[in-house]
Protein backbone atom coordinates (compact mmCIF):
# COMPACT_ATOMS: atom_id res chain seq x y z
CA UNK A 1 0.00 0.00 0.00
CA UNK A 2 1.35 3.28 -1.26
CA UNK A 3 1.59 5.97 1.88
CA UNK A 4 1.22 9.58 0.74
CA UNK A 5 3.27 12.20 3.21
CA UNK A 6 1.72 15.48 4.76
CA UNK A 7 3.82 17.65 2.64
CA UNK A 8 2.63 15.70 -0.60
CA UNK A 9 -0.86 16.08 0.48
CA UNK A 10 -0.46 20.19 1.05
CA UNK A 11 1.09 20.45 -2.37
CA UNK A 12 -1.09 18.72 -3.70
CA UNK A 13 -4.42 20.62 -1.82
CA UNK A 14 -2.50 23.80 -3.03
CA UNK A 15 -2.87 22.74 -6.14
CA UNK A 16 -6.66 22.36 -6.14
CA UNK A 17 -7.09 25.70 -4.80
CA UNK A 18 -4.89 27.33 -7.36
CA UNK A 19 -7.29 25.63 -10.10
CA UNK A 20 -9.81 26.56 -8.39
CA UNK A 21 -9.48 29.85 -7.80
CA UNK A 22 -8.27 30.24 -11.77
CA UNK A 23 -11.90 28.79 -12.65
CA UNK A 24 -13.39 31.39 -10.00
CA UNK A 25 -11.52 34.15 -12.44
CA UNK A 26 -12.74 32.93 -15.39
CA UNK A 27 -15.08 34.87 -17.67
CA UNK A 28 -18.36 33.77 -18.33
CA UNK A 29 -19.77 36.56 -20.95
CA UNK A 30 -18.29 38.03 -23.92
CA UNK A 31 -18.38 41.77 -21.88
CA UNK A 32 -16.02 40.32 -19.25
CA UNK A 33 -13.69 38.08 -21.09
CA UNK A 34 -10.98 41.73 -21.91
CA UNK A 35 -8.81 41.25 -25.06
CA UNK A 36 -8.48 39.47 -28.61
CA UNK A 37 -10.76 42.40 -29.88
CA UNK A 38 -10.43 40.66 -33.36
CA UNK A 39 -10.99 36.98 -32.22
CA UNK A 40 -13.96 37.18 -30.24
CA UNK A 41 -15.47 39.20 -33.03
CA UNK A 42 -15.13 36.18 -35.27
CA UNK A 43 -16.10 33.62 -32.95
CA UNK A 44 -19.31 36.17 -32.10
CA UNK A 45 -20.28 35.85 -36.33
CA UNK A 46 -19.20 31.67 -36.07
CA UNK A 47 -22.11 30.96 -32.73
CA UNK A 48 -24.64 33.15 -34.21
CA UNK A 49 -24.70 31.71 -36.92
CA UNK A 50 -24.58 28.06 -35.86
CA UNK A 51 -26.97 28.92 -33.10
CA UNK A 52 -29.74 30.14 -36.04
CA UNK A 53 -28.70 26.99 -38.37
CA UNK A 54 -29.21 24.92 -35.15
CA UNK A 55 -26.15 23.41 -35.62
CA UNK A 56 -23.44 23.12 -33.09
CA UNK A 57 -20.14 25.37 -34.04
CA UNK A 58 -17.65 23.65 -36.25
CA UNK A 59 -14.12 22.66 -35.14
CA UNK A 60 -11.59 25.78 -33.66
CA UNK A 61 -8.17 25.84 -33.05
CA UNK A 62 -6.91 28.59 -30.75
CA UNK A 63 -2.73 28.85 -30.71
CA UNK A 64 -0.50 31.07 -28.99
CA UNK A 65 1.97 31.75 -25.47
CA UNK A 66 0.69 29.73 -22.26
CA UNK A 67 -2.22 31.66 -20.02
CA UNK A 68 -3.52 33.80 -22.53
CA UNK A 69 -6.45 32.51 -22.35
CA UNK A 70 -7.48 29.63 -25.00
CA UNK A 71 -8.55 26.98 -21.84
CA UNK A 72 -11.09 30.81 -21.09
CA UNK A 73 -12.54 30.70 -24.94
CA UNK A 74 -13.48 27.29 -25.05
CA UNK A 75 -15.26 27.60 -21.34
CA UNK A 76 -16.97 30.98 -22.73
CA UNK A 77 -17.64 29.27 -26.12
CA UNK A 78 -19.41 26.38 -23.96
CA UNK A 79 -21.35 28.56 -21.53
CA UNK A 80 -22.15 31.02 -24.68
CA UNK A 81 -23.77 27.60 -26.66
CA UNK A 82 -25.14 26.00 -23.48
CA UNK A 83 -22.86 22.85 -24.00
CA UNK A 84 -21.22 20.58 -21.90
CA UNK A 85 -17.79 20.51 -22.38
CA UNK A 86 -15.54 17.44 -21.53
CA UNK A 87 -11.79 18.39 -21.54
CA UNK A 88 -8.41 16.21 -21.72
CA UNK A 89 -5.30 16.83 -23.42
CA UNK A 90 -2.86 15.18 -26.00
CA UNK A 91 0.01 13.76 -23.46
CA UNK A 92 -3.45 12.03 -21.67
CA UNK A 93 -4.40 10.32 -24.39
CA UNK A 94 -2.18 7.40 -24.91
CA UNK A 95 -4.09 4.72 -27.16
CA UNK A 96 -6.71 5.07 -30.11
CA UNK A 97 -9.20 3.27 -27.25
CA UNK A 98 -8.68 6.27 -25.43
CA UNK A 99 -9.72 8.71 -27.64
CA UNK A 100 -12.51 6.20 -28.71
CA UNK A 101 -13.84 5.83 -25.71
CA UNK A 102 -13.94 9.85 -25.04
CA UNK A 103 -15.63 9.98 -28.90
CA UNK A 104 -18.47 7.74 -27.95
CA UNK A 105 -19.43 9.14 -24.37
CA UNK A 106 -20.11 12.76 -26.04
CA UNK A 107 -24.26 13.76 -26.10
CA UNK A 108 -25.17 15.82 -29.28
CA UNK A 109 -23.94 19.34 -28.84
CA UNK A 110 -20.98 18.36 -26.76
CA UNK A 111 -17.94 20.52 -26.54
CA UNK A 112 -14.60 17.91 -26.52
CA UNK A 113 -11.65 20.47 -25.48
CA UNK A 114 -8.18 19.28 -26.04
CA UNK A 115 -5.36 21.35 -24.77
CA UNK A 116 -1.34 20.89 -26.11
CA UNK A 117 -2.89 18.97 -29.10
CA UNK A 118 0.49 19.38 -30.70
CA UNK A 119 1.14 16.11 -28.44
CA UNK A 120 -1.05 13.79 -29.63
CA UNK A 121 0.41 10.58 -31.69
CA UNK A 122 -0.44 9.82 -35.34
CA UNK A 123 -2.36 6.84 -34.52
CA UNK A 124 -4.61 9.21 -32.69
CA UNK A 125 -4.88 11.29 -35.08
CA UNK A 126 -6.28 9.58 -38.10
CA UNK A 127 -8.98 8.23 -35.37
CA UNK A 128 -9.96 12.01 -35.32
CA UNK A 129 -9.94 12.86 -39.34
CA UNK A 130 -13.15 10.98 -39.73
CA UNK A 131 -14.92 12.16 -36.52
CA UNK A 132 -14.10 15.63 -37.51
CA UNK A 133 -15.17 15.51 -41.03
CA UNK A 134 -17.90 13.23 -41.30
CA UNK A 135 -18.97 12.81 -37.62
CA UNK A 136 -17.66 8.57 -37.84
CA UNK A 137 -15.41 6.73 -35.46
CA UNK A 138 -14.03 3.36 -37.55
CA UNK A 139 -12.68 1.12 -35.26
CA UNK A 140 -10.70 -2.20 -36.24
CA UNK A 141 -11.61 -5.31 -35.23
CA UNK A 142 -9.40 -8.32 -35.21
CA UNK A 143 -5.93 -8.75 -36.48
CA UNK A 144 -4.57 -10.29 -39.70
CA UNK A 145 -6.77 -11.11 -42.41
CA UNK A 146 -9.66 -11.59 -40.35
CA UNK A 147 -9.71 -7.73 -39.41
CA UNK A 148 -12.60 -5.60 -40.14
CA UNK A 149 -13.60 -2.13 -39.97
CA UNK A 150 -16.88 -1.29 -37.59
CA UNK A 151 -18.10 2.19 -38.44
CA UNK A 152 -19.81 4.16 -35.46
CA UNK A 153 -21.75 7.18 -36.01
CA UNK A 154 -21.03 10.04 -33.74
CA UNK A 155 -23.26 12.76 -31.98
CA UNK A 156 -23.12 16.09 -33.58
CA UNK A 157 -20.12 17.40 -31.56
CA UNK A 158 -17.61 20.49 -31.62
CA UNK A 159 -14.01 19.96 -31.30
CA UNK A 160 -12.11 23.13 -29.52
CA UNK A 161 -8.01 22.32 -29.65
CA UNK A 162 -5.52 24.49 -28.02
CA UNK A 163 -1.63 24.44 -28.60
CA UNK A 164 1.46 26.50 -27.74
CA UNK A 165 3.60 24.71 -30.81
CA UNK A 166 0.67 25.06 -33.91
CA UNK A 167 3.95 24.47 -35.70
CA UNK A 168 3.97 20.37 -34.49
CA UNK A 169 0.18 19.99 -35.75
CA UNK A 170 0.08 18.04 -38.68
CA UNK A 171 -1.07 19.48 -41.71
CA UNK A 172 -4.13 17.14 -42.22
CA UNK A 173 -5.44 17.80 -38.86
CA UNK A 174 -4.84 21.48 -38.83
CA UNK A 175 -7.07 21.91 -42.33
CA UNK A 176 -9.77 19.80 -40.35
CA UNK A 177 -10.35 22.72 -38.31
CA UNK A 178 -13.22 24.29 -40.83
CA UNK A 179 -14.79 27.05 -38.07
CA UNK A 180 -10.93 28.58 -38.09
CA UNK A 181 -7.83 28.82 -36.49
CA UNK A 182 -7.05 31.72 -34.32
CA UNK A 183 -3.91 32.87 -32.64
CA UNK A 184 -4.04 34.86 -29.53
CA UNK A 185 -1.93 37.86 -29.01
CA UNK A 186 -0.30 39.58 -25.87
CA UNK A 187 -2.30 41.90 -24.15
CA UNK A 188 -1.43 45.56 -23.42
CA UNK A 189 -0.61 47.26 -19.60
CA UNK A 190 -4.33 48.77 -20.06
CA UNK A 191 -6.29 45.17 -20.44
CA UNK A 192 -3.96 43.79 -18.23
CA UNK A 193 -4.89 46.34 -15.72
CA UNK A 194 -8.69 45.55 -16.72
CA UNK A 195 -8.63 42.11 -15.79
CA UNK A 196 -6.29 42.83 -12.65
CA UNK A 197 -9.75 45.34 -11.28
CA UNK A 198 -12.14 42.53 -11.97
CA UNK A 199 -10.09 39.80 -10.26
CA UNK A 200 -9.33 41.86 -7.01
CA UNK A 201 -13.18 42.48 -6.88
CA UNK A 202 -13.87 38.28 -6.94
CA UNK A 203 -11.18 37.63 -4.95
CA UNK A 204 -12.50 40.60 -2.15
CA UNK A 205 -9.10 42.17 -3.06
CA UNK A 206 -9.20 46.60 -2.37
CA UNK A 207 -5.87 47.32 -4.73
CA UNK A 208 -5.47 51.12 -5.54
CA UNK A 209 -4.55 52.02 -9.15
CA UNK A 210 -1.18 52.62 -9.11
CA UNK A 211 -0.36 48.92 -7.50
CA UNK A 212 -2.37 47.42 -10.05
CA UNK A 213 -0.54 49.64 -13.00
CA UNK A 214 2.80 48.07 -11.30
CA UNK A 215 1.50 44.75 -11.42
CA UNK A 216 0.35 45.24 -14.90
CA UNK A 217 3.97 45.88 -16.18
CA UNK A 218 5.42 42.87 -14.96
CA UNK A 219 3.06 41.00 -15.92
CA UNK A 220 3.94 39.47 -19.27
CA UNK A 221 1.13 40.59 -21.13
CA UNK A 222 -0.52 37.69 -20.06
CA UNK A 223 -3.78 37.38 -17.39
CA UNK A 224 -2.21 34.21 -15.77
CA UNK A 225 0.91 35.79 -14.61
CA UNK A 226 -0.95 38.96 -13.92
CA UNK A 227 -3.16 36.65 -11.53
CA UNK A 228 -0.73 35.28 -9.74
CA UNK A 229 1.20 38.11 -9.20
CA UNK A 230 -1.71 39.61 -7.85
CA UNK A 231 -2.59 36.96 -5.70
CA UNK A 232 1.13 36.73 -4.26
CA UNK A 233 0.96 40.72 -3.50
CA UNK A 234 -2.36 39.83 -1.24
CA UNK A 235 -0.60 37.37 0.61
CA UNK A 236 2.35 39.28 1.22
CA UNK A 237 -0.06 42.59 2.39
CA UNK A 238 -1.88 39.69 4.69
CA UNK A 239 0.52 38.57 6.20
CA UNK A 240 2.03 41.95 6.98
CA UNK A 241 -0.89 43.79 7.52
CA UNK A 242 -0.18 46.05 4.85
CA UNK A 243 -2.64 47.85 2.37
CA UNK A 244 -2.35 46.30 -1.61
CA UNK A 245 -0.63 49.78 -2.49
CA UNK A 246 2.47 50.48 -4.80
CA UNK A 247 4.76 49.91 -1.99
CA UNK A 248 3.59 46.84 -0.88
CA UNK A 249 3.39 45.49 -4.69
CA UNK A 250 7.33 46.38 -4.96
CA UNK A 251 8.17 44.89 -2.12
CA UNK A 252 6.72 41.37 -3.15
CA UNK A 253 7.82 41.45 -6.08
CA UNK A 254 11.40 42.12 -5.20
CA UNK A 255 10.95 39.06 -3.03
CA UNK A 256 9.77 37.67 -6.21
CA UNK A 257 13.18 38.11 -8.02
CA UNK A 258 10.81 39.92 -10.42
CA UNK A 259 12.17 43.11 -11.98
CA UNK A 260 10.33 46.30 -13.75
CA UNK A 261 9.40 44.92 -16.99
CA UNK A 262 8.78 41.41 -15.69
CA UNK A 263 12.04 39.03 -16.26
CA UNK A 264 12.73 36.54 -13.58
CA UNK A 265 15.59 35.50 -12.22
CA UNK A 266 15.59 32.53 -14.76
CA UNK A 267 15.27 35.24 -17.42
CA UNK A 268 18.22 37.41 -16.46
CA UNK A 269 20.12 34.32 -15.90
CA UNK A 270 19.55 33.32 -20.08
CA UNK A 271 20.58 36.67 -21.07
CA UNK A 272 23.36 36.59 -19.03
CA UNK A 273 24.44 33.17 -20.14
CA UNK A 274 24.52 33.98 -23.88
CA UNK A 275 26.28 37.49 -22.96
CA UNK A 276 28.77 35.95 -20.84
CA UNK A 277 29.14 32.87 -21.50
CA UNK A 278 28.62 32.41 -25.50
CA UNK A 279 30.21 35.99 -26.38
CA UNK A 280 26.76 36.78 -26.94
CA UNK A 281 26.15 34.13 -29.38
CA UNK A 282 25.46 32.67 -31.72
CA UNK A 283 24.83 29.73 -28.94
CA UNK A 284 22.34 26.63 -30.06
CA UNK A 285 19.12 25.86 -27.44
CA UNK A 286 20.73 22.45 -26.57
CA UNK A 287 23.80 23.86 -25.68
CA UNK A 288 22.35 26.76 -23.73
CA UNK A 289 20.05 24.72 -22.10
CA UNK A 290 22.53 22.48 -21.02
CA UNK A 291 24.55 25.01 -19.70
CA UNK A 292 21.31 26.37 -17.47
CA UNK A 293 20.75 22.75 -16.63
CA UNK A 294 17.45 23.26 -18.11
CA UNK A 295 14.70 21.71 -20.59
CA UNK A 296 14.48 23.00 -24.29
CA UNK A 297 11.13 23.14 -24.04
CA UNK A 298 11.13 25.40 -21.23
CA UNK A 299 13.23 27.74 -22.93
CA UNK A 300 11.53 27.30 -26.00
CA UNK A 301 7.74 28.22 -24.63
CA UNK A 302 8.40 29.76 -21.15
CA UNK A 303 11.37 32.01 -21.21
CA UNK A 304 12.06 32.71 -24.98
CA UNK A 305 8.93 34.09 -26.28
CA UNK A 306 9.46 36.96 -23.67
CA UNK A 307 13.32 37.85 -24.64
CA UNK A 308 11.98 37.73 -27.97
CA UNK A 309 9.10 40.45 -27.83
CA UNK A 310 11.30 42.43 -25.92
CA UNK A 311 13.66 42.68 -28.40
CA UNK A 312 16.61 41.30 -25.89
CA UNK A 313 17.58 38.33 -27.79
CA UNK A 314 17.01 36.66 -31.21
CA UNK A 315 16.57 33.71 -32.85
CA UNK A 316 19.43 33.35 -35.90
CA UNK A 317 20.12 30.24 -38.39
CA UNK A 318 23.12 29.85 -35.90
CA UNK A 319 21.90 30.15 -32.81
CA UNK A 320 20.66 32.67 -30.03
CA UNK A 321 22.10 36.23 -30.26
CA UNK A 322 21.51 38.85 -27.11
CA UNK A 323 20.74 41.91 -29.24
CA UNK A 324 21.48 45.46 -28.11
CA UNK A 325 18.56 45.79 -25.80
CA UNK A 326 19.81 42.71 -24.30
CA UNK A 327 22.98 44.27 -23.61
CA UNK A 328 21.89 47.55 -22.56
CA UNK A 329 19.08 45.95 -19.97
CA UNK A 330 22.24 44.12 -17.94
CA UNK A 331 24.06 47.37 -18.44
CA UNK A 332 26.91 45.64 -20.57
CA UNK A 333 28.25 47.54 -23.42
CA UNK A 334 27.59 45.54 -26.51
CA UNK A 335 30.25 44.18 -28.87
CA UNK A 336 31.28 46.27 -31.90
CA UNK A 337 30.39 43.43 -34.09
CA UNK A 338 26.95 42.84 -33.08
CA UNK A 339 25.29 43.24 -35.92
CA UNK A 340 27.32 40.57 -38.06
CA UNK A 341 26.34 38.11 -35.46
CA UNK A 342 22.43 39.04 -35.74
CA UNK A 343 22.92 38.32 -39.87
Amino acid sequence: MSSTSPKQNDTAQNNKIDSFLDQELRPTTWDEYVGQKNTKDNLNILLKAAKQRAHPPEHLLFYGPPGLGKTTLAYLIAHHTNSQIKTTSGPAIEKVGDIASILTNLNPGDILFIDEVHRLNKSIEEVLYPAMESGSLNIIIGKGPSARTLQLELPPFTLIAATTRISMISSPLRSRFSGGIYKLEFYSEEEIEKILERSAKILGIKIDKDAAKEIAKRSRQTPRTANYLLRRCRDYAQVHGLDLDEETVEKTLSMLQIDKIGLTRADLTILKTIIEKFGGGPVGLNTLATALSEETGTLEEFNEPYLIQLGFIERTQRGRVATELGYKHLGIEPPADLQKKLI
